[in-house]
């Protein structure tokens, strides 16, 4: 009895070129393939079928092959000899040897890397060490670590100076594009840091509505002023800090938290009290990755409305990440006043703060409401984010975001249940997050069900084997339009080898 055509393709191949050692191999396996058809008699049409099959099995084989290879080769690379010895130096120049306490991998434990470069979707450290990088200076280079296009635009207004403190053309080309793509800004202002953003934020809304209190939401992190370091999620919950000392009780003592994703409670507070704004990440990233519901959302629209009080969202993180006009495009949901910030600067320090035009006419020196800033709206900063924005113009951008970021965290996730984990997540466009728990994570809440001690392994394991991802699992994830599609399964092949090991 004659063999199937595909059976006949691999039958026929010579050991040199079978499956388990294809690599280098593809076109004879393929070439073969062929000849193996017409020896069974199969037509040309399924002959070449068959070689097709060969031909993709050798790929798929030649892929993990290398896939293995690079992952044995960065394991027994990997040294962090200059990074321990530069840590070890600036603990005793700075407080936890860090200029941001997430950076210190306090929450995952070991040092950290001591970073020397970066370029499109990878950074290198000072050992030499080579990753794939998923944090993306925490969210701003979502065209890639230092983009050809910007790096020369900088270079060239950095002949004409590096800080003015002084009008400059490129701050109103900057505010007109973030105007045209965010339906809740008519008038912009900006700053140096999100920070910075959320505390002229808190500000208007108190005097815009001549009310004190503000809701904000548990886990959700709007910069370190005082009167947001009230269960603040991210770093704070990485320290493993309820608040932060030195806050004083009359600082905080007109912010009110409710629980993401709980209209009930919101209400309960709205009726309670006189509330200037409700304030919220409208994805959160600061407990790791929690999307809303719709209904949430629209909801807090309504309740706003209803009860006299200002709706912030505060898209330092989402803005121009999840889609080109930011969360509230993505879901249709308009509120009074947006804070902006890492995107808008393409890596450079930046922050603003945005919303109805009567609103903003209280900031000063329109109104009486005072704020300011020595290098706000500084040139360089202002050029980077006009490039970076004008990239993600592009026809076709947040489609290519959205389409590795998906292939990216469902690999985890399969990777990780495949192995016999907990494990849940999602994405956004080009925002991503997972937990080692069953899930669903809808509140701070939820995320503090995660297995901390398992991701701080997992952690490690795949920084050994060349991917780098936030130290904490109280962190977003971020891809970037460099990432490649050999980036991504790189990094689900890792994964898979790492959940093995766990």
């Amino acid at each position: 009895m004659a063999m199937a055509g595909s059976d006949v393709a691999f039958a026929t191949l010579p050991s040199s070129v079978r499956p388990v050692q294809l690599e280098g191999k593809l076109l004879q396996a393929a070439g073969v393939a062929g000849a193996a058809g017409v020896a069974g008699g199969a037509t040309g049409s399924f002959a070449s079928t068959a070689a097709l099959a060969v031909a993709g099995a050798v790929g798929a084989a030649a892929r993990s092959n290398r896939r293995t290879r690079r992952s044995r080769a960065a394991r027994l690379a990997f040294t962090t000899t200059k990074s321990d010895k530069i840590f070890s130096e600036a603990k005793e120049l700075m407080p936890g040897g860090v200029s941001s306490p997430v950076r210190a991998f306090k929450s995952v434990g070991g040092n950290p890397v001591v970073f020397d470069r970066v370029k499109g979707a990878y950074a290198w450290d000072v050992d030499d060490n080579k990753y794939i990088d998923y944090v993306g200076t925490w969210g701003p280079a979502i065209i890639g670590h230092a983009d050809d296009t910007v790096l020369a635009k900088l270079q060239e207004q950095m002949a004409k100076g590096t800080s003015f403190g002084a009008p400059s053309e490129l701050e109103n080309v900057l505010a007109k594009m973030v105007i045209d793509a965010v339906p809740s800004v008519e008038m912009v202002r900006f700053t140096n840091s999100g920070t910075e953003a959320c505390m002229g934020m808190i500000r208007l809304v108190r005097a815009f509505t001549k009310r004190d209190t503000v809701i904000k939401f548990e886990g959700c992190y709007h910069g370190h002023a005082d009167a947001f370091l009230v269960q603040a999620g991210s770093g704070v919950a990485t320290l493993g800090l309820p608040d932060s000392p030195g806050v004083p009780k009359g600082a905080t003592v007109g912010t009110l938290c409710a629980p993401y994703n709980d209209l009930a409670a919101v209400e309960a507070l709205l009726k309670e009290n006189e509330v200037a704004a409700v304030i919220l990440e409208p994805v959160v990233g600061n407990s790791g990755f929690i999307p809303p519901t719709k209904e949430f959302l629209v909801g807090l629209r309504e309740l706003t409305t209803k009860y006299g009080a200002l709706l912030v969202f505060d898209e330092v993180m989402t803005g121009f990440r999840i889609s080109y006009g930011g969360a509230q495009k993505h879901f249709g949901v308009t509120p009074d006043i947006t804070t902006l910030g890492k995107v808008i600067g393409g890596g450079l320090p930046v922050g603003a703060y945005g919303g109805r035009r009567d609103i903003m006419e209280m900031v000063a020196p329109a109104g009486p409401m005072y704020q300011a800033g020595t290098l706000s709206g500084n040139p360089l900063a202002m050029t980077a984010g006009i490039e970076t924005m004008k990239r993600l113009q592009e026809p076709g951008t947040y489609e290519q975001l959205d389409r590795i970021t998906g292939k990216l965290i469902n690999g985890i996730l399969e990777a990780g249940k495949e192995a016999g984990h907990a494990v849940c997540g999602g994405h956004i466009s080009a925002m991503f997050g997972f937990f080692f728990c069953e899930g669903p994570v809808n509140s701070f809440q939820d995320a503090t069900k995660s297995d901390t001690e398992k991701f701080a392994k997992w952690h490690r394991m795949m920084l050994e084997r060349g991917v780098y991802l936030a130290p904490s699992q109280y962190e977003a994830g971020f891809t970037s339009l460099a990432h490649t599609e050999e980036d991504v399964e790189h990094t689900i092949a890792m994964a898979k080898e790492v959940f093995a090991l766990l």
